[in-house]
């Protein structure tokens, strides 16, 4: 099932099979929607992410990926609306202090994009990369709130250290 979604970063298409949402990638090309409940649910939280009414989402999801990236998104989705991490502060708390450029393909092989929030994570002299572009990655930082300095440097108090 598909369904598409305008928003400020672009057209999002969302995927979803019966019973999980499977996928939020910025669309390349729209063809033939087929909307479930599942995808509807998931672009109503979307729009509601959008117009600043929703920090956290609720519905199942159920990407495709190895062990290794279920880790790192399973951690990175514990990074509060509001908050960067850098790559390697990800590797850490997922036990892989030396895996850094690891975690850094699996964020951006990230399936789901902004329900698992891989635009929070930053890298450690700057913003890093986005598969959506950076200036989407600026945009969502900004509507969470987050200052980005010109250098592209963050302040202390939008920065996350996993406990």
């Amino acid at each position: 099932m598909r369904q598409y979604l305008h928003t400020p970063i672009g057209v999002l298409e969302i995927h979803a099979d019966q019973r999980k949402l499977r996928g939020i990638r910025l669309a390349a090309e729209q063809t033939e929607e087929m909307p479930n409940p599942i995808t509807e649910k998931a672009a109503q939280q979307l729009l509601e992410y959008f117009d600043s009414a929703r920090r956290e989402f609720q519905i199942f999801a159920m990407p495709q990926g190895t062990p290794f990236q279920h880790a790192v998104w399973s951690k990175m989705s514990e990074i509060p609306y509001g908050k960067v991490t850098t790559y390697g502060q990800l590797a850490e708390a997922i036990g892989q202090p030396t895996a850094v450029r690891a975690v850094a393909n699996a964020v951006g092989q990230n399936p789901l994009l902004i329900l698992q929030p891989c635009h929070r994570v930053v890298a450690c002299d700057g913003l890093g990369g986005f598969s959506a572009g950076m200036e989407a990655k600026r945009a969502l930082l900004r509507l969470e709130g987050v200052e980005i300095s010109e250098n592209q440097a963050f302040s202390e108090k939008f920065l996350f250290t996993f406990v």
